[in-house]
């Protein structure tokens, strides 16, 4: 985006000047870049946001072309953004701006100081080594795109739909890594229904989106309990951060996305110290010493994640393998007995079969699971022998069918919710079913909208229905 303001001089001149943003409707355009906290509107359109900031940054930033590189640097400033949103009141005025006719100098030293305040804050994520590299001009206009919106409070990940539109799909598709728009995320946490005291995982976390949500969903429920208690607001906060580092836990085997989740982790909430750069899928006897510590399996109530996916990532190797049944060849199912027993270990096994394993070894008896997979995996022959392991050990609660627009415009996998209880099945056990026809996006990532019968703009989301109709007809399905 350009945006111009034109002048006419007395001479009869007219001329141009390049300014951040547009003003809002009734604002002067002087006033472009004075937001108070509470004037950040959320937006459900962040992906072209970013798309636009990437390419004006491929475009027009000299000595960073690579996109590993330039989402580094973009992501580096949304955390300016979000340290900035959660450090400021309601009616006080952000320092993330960018206003008419002010020195980009001076917009950049005020960004670079909220930099040096997060690694300030968060020295055991960030490093001194750490920097905002992008010159005065291309950050002013990174700054203008963002200034006016939430990015706490809008619907998507703003962290996780930066890495997608940075990263670009051929780095992102090799490693099967599809961020779960937050809509999703609030569903399955809201199906799973995590109660503070609850020790919750996300194996392969990504940028964090879960864990975040999850938090944010036991957050609420602590400041409920806390209204009955009248805590005080440092007892609150106290309460708050206790959840966070004693029963939140991640696991991510990319580092940069690793540190990505600890720093957002950290600004939310302090649950830094519970996500870990490692491979879920290892062996356990493998695993750093402190996170072999912290998570054993059989311990957690709650796993929730969105795995990779795909065959053309397969995992090999006998000593990862051999601890799967899932990765053993299977006889063709007959029924749902329980005495289906897994023979030959396979060469190599796609890891969405193996994370489902894995999920399931994490739970305590009783244990809840949310996890997204590939729909073909219960549509297609060549599974049914996952179906009948699942059917013949566990409990399976739940099954969404989410549309192919889901994950575009990345990929155009359909894929599900699988809702599963660690427990033996029962004869009189209800699976909860259901279809979703709009998720709020279209095949290009844009918002899907109409409008209602009065003329105001709606988003078409179906997803936030479902888990209001979980609980109506499962009442309680976990029980």
């Amino acid at each position: 985006h350009l945006y111009l303001r034109k002048h006419y001089l007395p001479d009869g001149q007219v001329l141009f000047d390049e300014i951040p943003a547009l003003p809002r409707a009734g604002q002067r355009v002087e006033d472009i870049g004075q937001y108070r906290r509470t004037d950040l509107v959320p937006t459900h359109a962040l992906r072209p946001i970013f798309r636009d900031v990437r390419n004006h940054l491929a475009g027009n930033l000299t000595g960073i072309t690579r996109d590993e590189t330039l989402a580094q640097q973009i992501i580096n400033v949304l955390f300016c953004k979000i340290y900035d949103e959660l450090d400021k009141g309601p009616l006080e005025y952000v320092e993330f701006r960018a206003g008419v006719a002010e020195d980009p100098a001076i917009i950049h030293d005020r960004i670079l100081n909220l930099f040096a305040a997060v690694k300030s804050r968060y020295r055991e994520v960030f490093s001194e080594a750490d920097t905002i590299e992008i010159d005065n001009e291309n950050l002013v206009y990174v700054v203008g795109e963002l200034q006016n919106y939430s990015i706490t409070e809008s619907a998507r990940d703003a962290i996780g739909d930066a890495f997608e539109v940075f990263i670009g799909p051929a780095l992102r598709g090799s490693e099967g890594q599809f961020f779960t728009p937050r809509n999703v995320v609030h569903m399955v946490v809201e199906m799973l229904d995590p109660e503070p005291g609850e020790l919750l995982i996300d194996p392969a976390c990504g940028s964090g989106g879960f864990l975040i949500g999850a938090l944010d969903y036991i957050w609420a429920k602590v400041e409920a309990h806390a209204l009955e208690r009248r805590w005080s607001p440092e007892r609150i906060a106290e309460e708050r951060r206790f959840v966070a580092s004693q029963y939140i836990r991640g696991i991510e085997k990319d580092r940069f996305l690793a540190k990505v989740t600890k720093a957002y982790m950290a600004i939310v909430g302090d649950g830094r110290s519970g996500v870990f750069c490692e491979n879920s899928l290892l062996p356990p006897d493998s695993w750093d010493a402190q996170m072999a510590r912290d998570i054993p399996l059989g311990s957690f109530d709650i796993v929730l994640t969105n795995p990779p996916f795909g065959t053309k990532i397969p995992v090999k190797g006998r000593e990862v393998l051999r601890q799967f049944d899932l990765a053993h060849k299977f006889p063709k199912p007959q029924d749902d007995s329980a005495d289906f027993r897994p023979g030959e270990l396979l060469a190599a096994q796609s890891p969405q079969l193996l994370f489902i394993e894995r999920c399931l070894d994490l739970l305590k008896d009783d244990g809840r699971l949310g996890i997204i997979l590939p729909e073909s995996i219960f549509g297609m022959p060549t599974y049914s022998y996952v179906v009948h392991y699942l059917r013949a050990r566990y409990a399976i609660v739940g099954i969404v069918s989410m549309p192919e627009d889901l994950f575009q415009p990345h990929t155009h996998a359909k894929t599900c919710v699988l809702l599963v209880q660690k427990r033996p099945p029962r004869e009189d056990d209800e699976i909860f079913m259901s279809i979703v026809e709009w998720c709020g996006h279209d095949s290009r990532g844009n918002p899907t909208i109409t409008r209602d019968e009065n003329g105001r703009e709606v988003l078409l989301d179906d997803v936030p229905r479902v888990a209001g109709q979980f609980r109506k007809l499962l009442g309680e399905a976990w029980s």
